[in-house]
């Protein structure tokens, strides 16, 4: 046998193939019901753990010579230790998220390059002479209206659109220097 054959585990034979086949067919359906009951019910963990189970067995084929006691017994050990670790393996693992759930969690990127918008915008405003700033504020951040922002500012609503004209003419240019707009 050459080194590259030997590391392939057993190689099976047709006796190996009537071992698992007989096995699965003695105990298949006592295996399976147990190990839905292991799995509260979940059919797909029940079922790989029933084919990790024969597989153990047919890696471990001396178990099932004559004399060496119920195949049953040693079956129901390895299934029940099978479920048991995948079971473990499972808690130790992070929680594999949904894609529904995926689209609830807030990208960092996204909340990053917000609070660097809103300083970049913040310093623009702040290079803004102080009446201009004042109509911005005013009209665009707290939403009032030209007659609103006059009566609050105490200037004709006439000064309030000339202002707000030049300021956003001020504040492109400012951002613009920033790299924001081009």
């Amino acid at each position: 046998m050459t080194i590259a054959a030997a590391g392939r585990g057993p190689q099976p034979t047709r006796v190996d193939d009537v071992l698992v086949t007989r096995l699965f067919r003695d105990h298949g359906r006592v295996l399976l019901a147990y190990a839905q009951r292991l799995t509260f019910g979940d059919a797909q963990r029940a079922e790989d753990a029933v084919q990790e189970t024969l597989l153990r067995a047919w890696r471990h084929r001396e178990v099932f010579e004559e004399g060496a006691g119920s195949p049953r017994a040693w079956l129901m050990t390895v299934l029940r230790h099978v479920v048991v670790d995948e079971a473990r393996a499972r808690h130790i693992r992070p929680h594999e998220v949904q894609a529904a759930e995926a689209d609830l969690i807030a990208d960092p990127r996204d909340d990053i390059e917000t609070a660097l918008r809103s300083w970049t915008i913040l310093e623009a405003l702040a290079s803004l002479s102080a009446q201009h700033r004042a109509v911005i504020v005013e009209t665009f951040y707290r939403g009032s209206t030209v007659a609103e922002a006059a009566v609050r500012l105490g200037i004709p609503a006439g000064t309030v659109k000339s202002r707000s004209y030049y300021a956003l003419r001020a504040l492109r240019l400012a951002l613009t220097e920033r790299g924001v707009t081009s």
